[in-house]
């Protein structure tokens, strides 16, 4: 630390050590001595003399009146209570009001006693200079110790900020007090605020980050409000210049006060994946729930918990929370509990949905009139090793429930269905199908059953991205089945949101598939994920990284990709996320008997029957040979 900053900092320390009291004092002395100043230059600027005689005359009483009057104004008025530290324009104005109101009241005085008065000009000029000398020695002394205070102790990071409106002038304005981050640029995709400034700080366009590169840290990424799709793009961008990218919390965040608009994070993978939200038709999303009594099988589940969450905010008369995991139901009773609407009752049951009398009498007992059967086990290697459990977890469990809707009467039961349905390679996948097979046989009658397929969503159990973020804090390696899997991605509440809308498209029997976008490499996704850990990728180009991605073959029963029809074209409906399929369903006569025999052999333990069964009841199942080239 040099001479000239221990000096800085000694004499920071100084004025900062100075009470309160003292430093009222030190500002009340400042503006005494300001006083005279400002009545010497309105008379010299009006009559273009330093000492016309009418300054002598008049100045006689106008100055110990100035002093008077104008210092307990300013005192009583709490010029004296604000941080000289944040002075701000609405110090300024508040000094040009109690300036304005000491010029008045001394030409009241003047013009009471009869006392020599000066040009009618001069009390302008009078009322300008006093709030021009007075505010400008309060915005230097602001400014002189910012400047002390911010005085870098340490080596600050080198920033540029994403985004020139108001939260990156806020966030400037916040790291400047922070006195943790140097911003050495304005970066926006607005060509109208380029070569303009904020604060001093350039205003330049995206492609000058590349070429500043070197000279930069970090960016900040300060637009709340930015589109997933244009946040993909801005990310993408900047991971080629290899600097490292934060961003500030989301708008919501920062106007509930849950986050500071300094609070920077690293950007999620799941803020990059999936599409731009569609907003939902309000004429679909609610008639179905509002005022209903429904319920939620497997709601302490990833989906099952979501659909609770927006299910609750439709204000049903009642929310049925069917969940055979204690801890999870639990979780979501207390989560929903903070949630509550008025008029809203949510009943927590615990217990399994193949159970038979304890479906029938919850949906009796609570006038279930909506059901959502998201209750599943969804783990291909998990259900590969474990086939009995799975089937009837998957099979069972819809045959009972929609068995028990149609005796209530209730007016609607969706089955919450995968894209691994679809010609199935695990038993997972084929048990689903079955499962969708259960619904398509139900007869027509009260109860509208209907049937709603997806692909993979973000943050749930199982899923990649966690166990990648794991992987990663680890250390590493990432493991990957295969180098070229694609998988299709959407949020949690995305699809919470689509399948509530679905339950109204529904017409009785029919697939409803929900649109997964554009699908994603799960390689690329690793990478990119190494990148946003600030972290690099070790492989034969680059052997000192710090990530490796491994790839270890495809699991038993896993594909290279999925899809969402079978031997069907989808056609379009209300809603542009949600299309209908008309697939091939089992005869009745045919389904019942070997379902029959399934449940038989579960209840016998007998896994090679099981499987058997599951064989004649899904035509698509392919066991297939598993290629790990």
């Amino acid at each position: 630390m040099t001479i000239r900053s221990k000096s800085a900092i000694s004499l920071l320390d100084s004025v900062l050590g100075l009470t309160p009291l003292q430093r009222r004092l030190l500002l009340i002395t400042a503006d005494a001595l300001l006083m005279p100043l400002a009545l010497w230059l309105s008379f010299w600027l009006r009559l273009a003399h330093p000492f016309h005689l009418n300054f002598t005359i008049t100045g006689f009483w106008l100055l110990p009146a100035l002093w008077l009057i104008g210092l307990p104004l300013y005192a009583f008025s709490g010029q004296y209570k604000g941080l000289t530290r944040y002075v701000g324009s609405r110090s300024l104005y508040q000094l040009a009001l109690r300036n304005g109101l000491l010029v008045m009241m001394l030409a009241a005085l003047g013009w009471l006693l009869l006392l020599p008065m000066p040009p009618r000009s001069s009390w302008l000029l009078l009322w300008l200079l006093l709030t021009g000398c007075t505010g400008a020695v309060r915005f230097a002394l602001r400014d002189l110790l910012l400047s002390l205070h911010n005085k870098p102790r340490q080596v600050l990071n080198r920033v540029a900020i994403y985004g020139a409106g108001a939260a990156g002038v806020q966030l400037a304005a916040a790291l400047r007090l922070a006195k943790t981050h140097s911003v050495q640029l304005f970066v926006d995709d607005e060509p109208a605020l380029w070569s303009r400034s904020i604060n001093g700080v350039p205003i330049k366009p995206p492609q000058v980050i590349k070429q500043r590169a070197d000279d930069l840290d970090q960016v900040l990424l300060a637009i709340p409000s930015l589109r997933r799709s244009r946040r993909r793009q801005i990310v993408d961008g900047l991971q080629e210049s290899g600097i490292t990218v934060l961003q500030i919390a989301s708008m919501e965040e920062i106007t509930s006060g849950r986050a500071r608009i300094d609070a920077l994070r690293p950007i999620q993978v799941e803020e990059l994946l999936g599409r731009d939200p569609v907003p939902p038709d309000p004429q679909l999303l609610g008639p179905a729930i509002g005022g209903a009594s429904v319920c939620v099988t497997g709601a302490g589940g990833s989906i099952g918990s979501e659909l609770c969450r927006q299910i609750l905010a439709l204000k049903p008369r009642r929310l049925v929370l069917l969940e055979l995991s204690e801890p999870s139901l639990y979780a979501i009773h207390q989560n929903l509990s903070g949630l509550l609407p008025a008029g809203v009752e949510v009943v927590p049951v615990l217990g399994n949905a193949a159970n038979a009398p304890l479906v029938e009498r919850c949906f009796k007992e609570h006038g279930v009139e909506v059901v959502f059967h998201a209750a599943a086990y969804k783990h291909v290697p998990l259900v590969e090793a474990n086939p009995l459990a799975g089937l009837a977890n998957n099979v069972l469990s819809t045959r009972v429930v929609c068995e028990a809707a149609r005796r209530c009467g209730s007016r609607h039961l969706l089955l919450i269905s995968t894209d691994k349905a679809v010609r199935p390679t695990n038993v997972m996948g084929a048990s689903k199908r079955l499962a969708e097979l259960v619904v398509q046989a139900q007869p027509p009658g009260q109860t509208r059953f209907a049937i709603v397929r997806f692909g993979n969503v973000l943050g749930s159990s199982g899923s990649v991205v966690p166990l990648f973020r794991s992987q990663i804090n680890a250390g590493g390696p990432i493991t990957l089945t295969h180098p070229e899997i694609i998988r299709y991605f959407m949020t949690i509440p995305e699809a919470a949101q689509l399948v509530l809308q679905a339950a109204v498209l529904a017409e009785g029997g029919d697939v409803l598939l929900l649109d997964m976008g554009e699908p994603v490499r799960i390689k690329a996704l690793a990478e990119q994920m190494v990148r946003l850990s600030d972290l690099s990728l070790k492989d034969a180009s680059n052997p000192h990284g710090d990530i490796e991605i491994v790839c270890t073959g495809l699991r038993p029963g896993e594909k290279l990709f999925e899809e969402l029809l079978i031997d069907a074209e989808s056609e379009s409906t209300a809603h542009p996320l949600i299309f209908r399929a008309k697939e091939r369903a089992l005869n009745p006569e045919q389904l019942w008997p070997l379902l029959d025999d399934l449940e038989e052999a579960i209840s016998l333990q007998d896994g090679q029957a099981a499987l058997a069964v599951l064989t004649a009841l899904v035509k698509e199942w392919r066991q297939e040979k598993v290629d790990n080239k």
